[in-house]
C-alpha cells in the first residue's frame, strides 16, 4: 500500500475556514500503510494566492506536524490554496494533498465603525424573551464576488437569509468570558444571495451571557441585554452591518433558559419573517448598545452541531399513568417533533426531560431547581419543531398533552462540540466496553463549547477539577487541541481578575453572591499547570505551553496561599479527595483522607511539572527555582506525613496512590508503601475508596508498581462502589457518584446526583494505555509506546489512536494455552517502542505480527483480606 496523506490542517483549526492568524502552521497526517519503516525526508508545499504567482517551497525535514508557514503573512479575508507532498527516505513520494484556507478578520479595525451590537427593548433581571431582528439590503448587480457574514452575539443567535438557515452551527457563539473574549463566526453566504433585495434575519436569546447560572442561580452575569453584531460583505465591500436601521420583532419562542427550557407558541411562527415578503410586521427599530469591549476572536475549535440522531426504543406507561419515551441512551440535546400534533389554540404539549426513572416515574429530583421542560403551545405547525437555544441531559422524555403518540413521532437530536473522534477501544469484556462507551457519551454531552461538569441540572459549569482529572482520557478519545486551548484563554484572564487564583469554574461568572467560586483549591486550580502539560503530551505543541506559561507562574507564585514553609495555608479550606464514596451524601468533601496532605502532594507534582515546562520553554531561572522548590517541599512532605519505614500518617488508599504516582517516596520506603496499599485494597474487598484525587490515578499506579492483578480486580468489581456497578445498573453514561442510583431503584439522597459526569471516566486512561497498550512515548506521538498488559479475565483488546502522525493500532488476543498474538500498526513517519514478553524494540511504519507467551502478573483472582465483622457479604467480580 503506497504512502498517502490523509489530511492537511492549518494550526489546530477544524477546517481552515475563518483562521485567526496570518501565519498558520501546517500539519499533515498519513493514512495507515503496510510499507515498512517509511520516514519522511522532505516535503514540498505549493501556495496559491489569488492574483499572485504560485509559490513553491522544498524543505528537507522529517517534521510533518505544525511546520512553519512558508510564505509571507496572510491578511484579513485572504484565501489561499495549499498543496503538500511528502517524500520518503526511500525515494518514494506521496500524491499531492490540498487544503483551502481563508483568514477571518484579524484586526478590530477590520470591523466597520458603523457596526454595533443591536438589541430589542431593554430587559430587567427576569428571563428574557428571545427576539428577532431583520434588515433588507441590496446586492448590486456589479458585485459577483464571494459573500461572507461575520457575526456574533451577546447571548446566542441563529441567522437566516431569504428564509434559509445560514450554516449548521447551534448555540453560537458559545460560551466565553465575555468581558474579555467574544468569538465570532465566519459564514460563506454566497449561494444564499440574490440579485437586488435580500433579507437577513437573526434570532437572539439570552444564552450564557445573560441567563441564570449556578446556584442559587444569578442572571445577567455579563449583561442584561442580549444583542447581535454582524457585518455582511461581498468581496471586500461591506453591504450591511448591524445598526439602528434594523427592525425587531417578537419571537415565537416565549422563553428560553439554560436550566428551565423553552416555551414555543406554534401559532406565532411566521415562516416568511426573514424573506422579502414577510407576513409579520416589525414592532419597531433595533437599539444600538455599543461595540463589544472584549477581544473579538475567530475560534479554532469546531462549533456546536447536531452530531447524530436517536430514535426512542420504548414507550413506558408509569404507575401514575404518564407516558414516557425511553431512548435507551442518556444523551444531551433535545427532541424533534416529527409530525403535526393535533390541538387548538390554548392547548399545550409538554415534554419533561430526565436521565433516570425513580420507582417507575420520571426522576426529576437530581435536576434540583432546573425544570428542563419544553412547552409547545399548539394550534400551529409542529412538524420539524426543535428546541433552539437551550439543551437537556436526558434518556427519558415524558410527553403530556398528546396521548396517542408513537415511536415514530419523535427523534432525539444529539448535540456536541463537533470534535474529531481519534481514540477507539474495545475488548472481550462486554461490561468494560460499556464502561468505555459511557465515558465517550459523557464527554460528548459535556463538551459543549467548554468542558462542563454536567449537562442536566442547575449547573452546566466549567469545573476545573473535572477536566484536570479527565484530560488524558479526553485527549485520547477526541481531538481536543483547539477546544481546550480556547478554554485556557478564558482561564488565564479570569485568573488575573481573581488576583492569581484559578477559579474553580471557567468561565467564571462575575456576579457571585459569596465569591466561593474564587476560592483557591488544589487539584482544581492545578488544572492551570497539569492540563496544558497533558495537552502538550497529546499534541506536541510547545506554543500551547508557552501561551499558558504566565498563568502557570501566576498560580504558583501569587495565587496559591502558602504558610511560612511554602506548603498550602490551612486557612484555605480544600475540596480534597472530593466525592470519596465514604463521604456522607450531603458532605461530599468530608473524606477520611487529609485534604491538606492531598493539596501538598499535588503542589509538589504541579511544581515539578512547571519546572519541566520552564526548562522546555527556555525559562531557565524559573525552571531552576521550581525544581529547587519541589525538592524542598518533598523533604518537608516526608517529614510531615511519612514514617521512616514508609507508612503515611493518613492511612488511606488515596495517600499511598499520590505518594507512589507522584514519586514522593525514596526507594527504601517503596516496599512498605506498596504493601500497605495492597493491604488497604484487599481489606476494602477491591471496591473504590478514593475520590477525585485518587481515583484517576489508582489503576495506572497499581500497574506501575507490580500490582496489575489488583488493578484488574478493581476494574472488574461488581458491587458498589465500583466502575462496573453503574454498568450493572443500566448506566449509559458516567455517574457523578458511585451510588447515584441505589440497588433499590431509588436515587441517592444527596443534592449532587448527576448521571452524566465524565470525571470518573478517567479510568479509561488505564484501558487505553495498559489494557489496550497505547500511549505517547514522546509528546505528540512521534514515538508511541505499545505495551499491552493483559490481566483479569480480559482475553483480547483492540485500541486505535489517530495521532498527529496518523493512526497507531494495537490488537491482541490470548488463546487457551496463553499464547498472545499481537498485531501492531504504525503510521508513516511514526515510530513505536514495542514491549511484549521477550520483545523490546523500536519499529517504524507498517504492520507487525508477534506471537509471545503471556505470563500472568500476580495471582488471579487476588484474595481479599477478611475483616473482623461477621456476615459480611464478600464482593464479587464480573468475569
Amino acid at each position: 500500500m503506497a504512502v498517502s496523506i490523509a489530511q492537511v490542517t492549518a494550526e489546530h483549526h477544524h477546517d481552515g475556514f475563518g483562521l485567526f492568524t496570518p501565519t498558520p502552521r501546517l500539519s499533515w497526517r498519513f493514512n495507515p500503510t503496510t510499507v515498512k519503516n517509511w520516514e519522511q525526508a522532505s516535503y514540498d508545499i505549493v501556495v496559491t494566492r489569488p492574483g499572485k504567482d504560485e509559490e513553491c517551497y522544498h524543505v528537507e525535514s522529517s517534521q510533518s506536524s505544525l511546520v512553519p508557514w512558508p510564505s509571507s503573512p496572510l491578511v484579513s479575508r485572504e484565501r489561499a490554496t495549499i498543496r503538500i507532498r511528502a517524500a520518503g527516505k526511500d525515494g518514494s513520494t506521496t500524491e499531492w494533498s490540498s487544503l483551502t484556507i481563508e483568514v477571518a478578520l484579524l484586526h478590530r479595525t477590520d470591523w466597520s465603525t458603523s457596526a454595533k451590537l443591536i438589541s430589542g427593548p431593554p430587559h430587567g433581571p427576569e428571563p428574557k424573551r428571545p427576539f428577532l431582528l431583520r434588515r433588507t439590503f441590496t446586492k448590486p448587480a456589479s458585485l459577483s464576488a464571494q459573500a461572507r457574514l461575520y457575526a456574533t452575539a451577546h447571548g446566542v443567535y441563529e441567522v437566516e437569509i431569504n428564509g434559509k438557515r445560514v450554516g449548521d452551527q447551534i448555540m453560537a457563539p458559545g460560551w466565553q468570558s465575555y468581558h474579555h473574549h467574544l468569538h465570532y463566526q465566519t459564514y460563506d453566504i454566497t449561494a444564499l444571495l440574490e440579485e437586488g433585495d435580500n433579507v437577513i434575519g437573526v434570532h437572539v436569546a439570552e444564552g450564557w451571557f445573560a441567563g441564570r447560572l449556578g446556584r442559587p442561580g444569578v442572571p445577567n452575569h455579563w449583561g442584561e441585554r442580549p444583542a447581535f453584531l454582524g457585518q455582511l460583505e461581498i468581496g471586500e465591500q461591506v453591504v450591511c452591518v448591524s445598526d439602528a436601521s434594523w427592525e425587531y420583532l417578537y419571537s415565537p419562542i416565549l422563553l428560553s433558559e439554560l436550566y428551565n427550557g423553552e416555551t414555543y407558541d406554534s401559532t406565532a411562527y411566521d415562516p416568511t419573517w426573514s424573506t422579502t415578503s414577510p407576513r409579520t410586521r416589525a414592532l419597531g427599530s433595533a437599539e444600538e448598545v455599543g461595540f463589544p469591549d472584549a477581544e473579538l476572536i475567530a475560534p479554532e475549535l469546531p462549533p456546536i452541531r447536531r452530531v447524530m440522531e436517536l430514535k426512542p426504543k420504548e414507550i413506558i406507561t408509569t404507575p401514575s399513568g404518564k407516558k414516557i419515551l425511553d431512548f435507551g441512551q442518556n444523551f444531551v440535546g433535545w427532541l424533534r417533533i416529527d409530525k403535526d400534533i393535533p390541538g387548538k389554540p390554548g392547548d399545550t404539549n409538554i415534554i419533561r426531560h430526565a436521565e433516570v426513572l425513580e420507582l417507575g416515574e420520571l426522576g426529576t429530583r437530581p435536576l434540583r431547581s432546573a425544570k428542563a421542560t419544553y412547552t409547545v403551545k399548539l394550534g400551529g405547525t409542529t412538524r420539524g419543531l426543535e428546541t433552539k437555544f437551550t439543551f437537556y441531559g436526558f434518556r427519558y422524555a415524558e410527553i403530556t398533552g398528546y396521548d396517542e403518540f408513537t415511536l415514530d413521532d419523535f427523534t432525539g437530536i444529539v448535540i456536541a462540540s463537533d470534535l474529531r473522534r481519534t481514540g477507539i477501544f474495545e475488548c472481550s469484556h462486554s461490561h468494560i466496553n460499556r464502561l468505555h462507551e459511557n465515558a465517550v457519551w459523557s464527554m460528548r454531552g459535556n463538551f459543549i463549547s467548554i468542558p462542563t461538569d454536567c449537562p442536566q441540572r442547575d449547573e452546566k459549569l466549567g469545573w476545573t477539577g473535572d477536566i484536570q482529572a479527565f484530560a488524558p482520557t479526553a485527549n485520547f478519545l477526541f481531538d481536543t487541541s483547539a477546544f481546550l486551548s480556547s478554554w485556557f484563554q478564558d482561564l488565564a484572564v479570569d485568573q488575573k481578575d481573581a488576583d492569581g487564583i484559578v477559579p474553580v469554574i471557567i468561565p467564571n461568572p462575575p456576579k457571585q453572591p459569596d465569591g466561593r467560586m474564587k476560592r483557591p483549591m488544589a487539584i482544581w486550580a492545578d488544572c492551570a499547570v497539569l492540563t496544558p502539560w497533558d495537552l502538550y503530551n497529546a499534541y506536541g505543541d510547545t506554543k500551547q505551553l508557552s501561551d499558558q506559561w504566565e498563568s502557570m507562574c501566576l498560580w504558583l507564585d501569587q495565587g496559591l496561599p502558602r504558610d511560612e514553609r511554602g506548603f498550602w495555608s490551612t486557612a484555605s479550606p480544600q475540596y480534597g479527595d472530593w466525592l470519596d464514596p465514604r463521604s456522607p451524601p450531603d458532605m461530599p468533601g468530608n473524606s477520611p483522607t487529609d485534604s491538606f496532605l492531598v493539596a501538598n502532594a499535588f503542589l509538589i507534582h504541579t511544581t515539578r511539572i512547571a519546572a519541566e515546562t520552564g526548562s522546555l520553554l527556555g525559562h531557565i531561572n524559573k525552571a531552576t527555582k521550581y525544581t529547587t522548590d519541589a525538592a524542598r517541599l518533598t523533604t518537608l512532605f516526608l517529614h510531615e506525613y511519612v514514617t521512616p519505614s514508609g507508612r503515611l500518617a493518613c492511612d488511606t488508599a488515596t495517600t499511598y496512590i499520590l505518594a507512589l504516582a507522584f514519586n514522593l517516596l525514596p526507594d527504601h520506603q517503596l516496599l512498605t508503601a506498596r504493601a500497605r496499599l495492597s493491604h488497604l485494597i484487599r481489606t476494602d474487598r477491591f471496591r473504590i475508596s478514593t475520590g477525585f484525587a485518587g481515583t484517576p490515578l489508582i489503576l495506572p499506579t497499581l500497574a506501575r508498581n507490580n500490582m496489575l492483578n489488583l488493578a484488574y480486580r478493581m476494574l472488574q468489581e461488581a458491587d458498589c462502589p465500583s466502575w462496573l456497578y453503574p454498568v450493572r445498573m443500566g448506566a449509559t453514561t458516567i455517574w457523578e457518584r458511585w451510588n447515584s442510583m441505589l440497588p433499590s431503584g431509588s436515587i441517592n439522597d444527596g443534592q449532587m446526583t448527576s448521571f452524566n459526569h465524565y470525571a470518573l471516566g478517567s479510568v479509561c486512561r488505564f484501558l487505553h494505555e495498559v489494557v489496550g497498550g497505547l500511549s505517547p512515548a514522546e509528546p505528540g506521538w512521534s514515538i508511541a509506546n505499545v505495551a499491552p498488559r493483559p490481566g483479569g479475565t480480559v482475553r483480547s483488546a483492540k485500541t486505535k489512536f489517530d495521532s498527529p502522525a496518523g493512526p497507531y493500532e494495537c490488537e491482541w488476543a490470548l488463546d487457551v494455552s496463553n499464547k498472545m498474538r499481537t498485531r501492531v500498526c504504525v503510521p508513516p513517519n511514526g515510530r513505536a517502542r514495542l514491549r511484549l514478553n521477550g520483545v523490546d524494540e523500536v519499529v517504524g511504519s507498517g504492520e507487525y505480527l508477534f506471537e509471545t507467551v503471556w505470563e500472568p502478573e500476580g495471582e488471579w483472582p487476588p484474595t481479599a483480606i477478611p475483616g473482623p465483622q461477621r456476615n459480611v457479604v464478600e464482593s464479587s467480580f464480573i468475569p
